[in-house]
């Protein structure tokens, strides 16, 4: 039996003719992702009553891709129905578009449409699994042997079981960037330091900027860590740093002429992928390349030297080409949207937000990171495997950081925590079988394996807060950290018939229903939950708080044919206690003004629905 490509590194005992199935990286992968998948469709599937993920993101997604699927352009990536007249330029990338715009047209070669979309929307997080688990089970094997690769799978797999971007029906970008940062973190650690590591993690970097930059800061860390690699080691490790150096590159270079259209080579946003991000990348990759590549290395403390004139100089880059993108990207949003829409995002939540709205789920999002640092920090002082444990505490002290400011970057920080972990609870493992009379190494053993598990964090939460019944559900410990369908959020399946009955036009609602209605209806909707919508939002909220008398003028500037009113929706209800005298506290009460006219079913927990009538002349 010949080995597979990703065993080559792993060479065999004398005399052993082929090592056991699940002894191999391929298979045992192979394996844990079939388990997974099984499992996410028993938990997931049964309750479901849409095949897409409940949040906005993923929604918004499915309306991106259909509209790449009718014909709208690779480089042109406005939202058309979004907003007022023109649209909104969205942040996205084509990058997530095209592999699920690829599969949905290969299965419909056998399947209608509409079910060759549900069928890729639902496996397309679980096919993501096996590219996260790949190079995690890769680097433990490398790393520390074939049964820390299993324990490491084991953690991975329970990782992604309770994490909600793998939940069927997820097609946002964040699984994928997960998967990302899993690759480069993988790379990082090879004990050999083969370039061809760095290069696949050089590659890595590239496209999780291109994808979203909210991995920017963690890229910038793997930049910083790899340089300094290069300014302790010198001559041994040039050839991975000019490896890595030269690939990020030349990536960053391929997805930046790849995505960005010609018309905004020069224009710097601080939102998604542009020409300041990818400067600072390809410049820091060359010059990481250049100092790698000196025809003799010198001493560490020119070195030291070299990296830090470097360093200085990307830094005064940036406060040249995009001095606006070194504070927060959301620092220009509008007061009104901040208090009445940010704030309210579950996932932008920053760690006090979260211990006061959904304690609960606090250990879950924070206690393994923190227990991983914790480890890595001992372990290295204890001189043990001290730059790995180092460069894994700087990947996760980064994602853990970035998780005090938005609790999603805790599905980052928990994620990376199992490569050193996973790694501990080895070693314990063999102390425990090595003196089993013990009752202190079995103990610290089972104790650091129930500890490496976000889930039971959460699950000791909910059963804190909530008690036994609603912390056996696996649902609700893998919902939180993600701006789900809200309490109160309108419309269902009537309220969409009702509104596809009208001629295309603009429909006005609350923030939390616009992607919804985009994906049901032709029409154009002014508000959607995108800070690049803010001039849509803002008309909404205007609408909604303006006397009757004024709200008539906003709705005939917007051209507004019909509204969408919720009682119910947090965002309105908001709308409705700050001005008692605007026009959804008007229509809360009963009150409509002659210029609109009811129309469909009234439901009780659905929308109201008026066309805006013409003027009378």
């Amino acid at each position: 039996m010949t080995e597979n490509t990703a065993d080559r590194f792993f060479p065999r005992a004398p005399g052993q003719v082929a090592m056991p199935l699940l002894s191999r990286l391929l298979p045992a992968v192979g394996l844990y992702a079939v388990i997974v998948a099984v499992a996410a469709l028993a938990f997931f599937l049964p309750d479901a009553t849409d095949y897409l993920g409940s949040d906005n993101d993923d929604v918004m997604r499915l309306v991106e891709i259909r509209d790449f699927l009718g014909g709208q352009n690779w480089f042109d990536l406005t939202q058309y129905r979004l907003g007022l007249e023109g649209g909104t330029l969205m942040h996205w990338s084509r990058l997530i578009d095209l592999p699920i715009a690829l599969l949905i047209r290969l299965f419909s070669l056998f399947l209608t449409p509409d079910k060759a979309e549900a069928v890729v929307v639902t496996v397309w997080p679980l096919l993501l699994v096996p590219l996260l688990l790949l190079p995690l089970g890769l680097a433990v094997r490398r790393l520390a042997g074939v049964a820390a690769m299993h324990i490491a799978l084991g953690l991975g797999a329970f990782f992604v079981l309770g994490c909600v971007r793998f939940k069927p029906g997820s097609i946002d970008h964040h699984n994928v960037q997960l998967m990302l940062v899993m690759w480069i973190a993988a790379m990082l650690v090879d004990p050999q330091r083969r370039a061809s590591s760095y290069v696949v993690a050089a590659i890595a970097c590239a496209l999780a900027l291109a994808i979203g930059v909210e991995t920017t800061p963690f890229v910038a860390v793997v930049c910083v860590c790899v340089a300094l690699q290069w300014v302790w080691h010198g001559q041994p490790f040039s050839r991975p740093a000019r490896s890595f150096g030269l690939s990020l590159a030349l990536s960053v270079s391929a997805v930046f002429f790849l995505t960005i259209p010609p018309r905004a080579y020069a224009v710097v946003t601080c939102d998604n992928f542009s020409l300041g991000f990818y400067a600072l990348s390809a410049l820091g990759g060359a010059a990481l390349f250049l100092l790698a590549s000196l025809p003799k290395q010198p001493s560490r403390l020119v070195r030291v030297g070299l990296a830090g004139i470097t360093g200085g100089l990307i830094l005064l880059t940036a406060r040249i080409i995009a001095p606006q993108c070194l504070g927060d990207p959301l620092g220009t949003l509008d007061p009104l949207l901040v208090e009445l829409w940010l704030n309210g995002v579950t996932e932008a939540r920053s760690f006090l937000a979260e211990t006061r709205l959904e304690p609960e789920m606090v250990g879950g999002f924070y206690a393994v990171g923190l227990f991983a640092m914790v480890v890595c920090l001992v372990r290295s002082l204890r001189r043990e495997e001290t730059e790995l444990h180092l460069v894994l505490l700087a990947l996760i002290g980064a994602s853990w950081g970035i998780a005090l400011l938005q609790v999603r970057g805790a599905f980052f920080s928990n994620m990376l925590a199992i490569l050193p972990l996973s790694l501990l609870i080895s070693d314990l493992r063999r102390a425990s079988a090595a003196n089993p009379e013990n009752p202190s190494t079995a103990f610290a053993y089972i104790s650091t394996v129930l500890m490496s598990v976000p889930v039971v964090w959460a699950l000791g939460g909910v059963l804190a807060v909530h008690g036994w019944k609603q912390a056996a559900d696996m649902r609700t410990l893998s919902r939180a950290g993600i701006s789900d369908g809200e309490v109160g959020e309108c419309g269902d399946p009537a309220d969409m018939m009702a509104l596809n009955a009208l001629p295309t036009g603009v429909i006005v609602a609350p923030s939390n229903s616009g992607a919804d209605i985009l994906r049901f209806t032709p029409h154009r909707v002014l508000s959607g939950p995108y800070h690049r919508n803010q001039k849509g939002m803002l008309t909404e909220l205007y609408i909604g708080m303006a006397q009757p008398g004024e709200a008539k003028a906003f709705l005939r500037g917007a051209e507004v044919t019909a509204l969408a009113f919720c009682k119910t929706d947090p965002q309105t209800d908001a709308l409705i206690r700050r001005k008692p005298d605007g026009l959804y506290a008007n229509l809360a009460r009963g009150q409509v003004p002659d210029y609109l006219q009811p129309f469909g079913q009234p439901n009780a927990d659905g929308f109201r629905l008026y066309k805006v009538l013409p003027d009378r002349n």
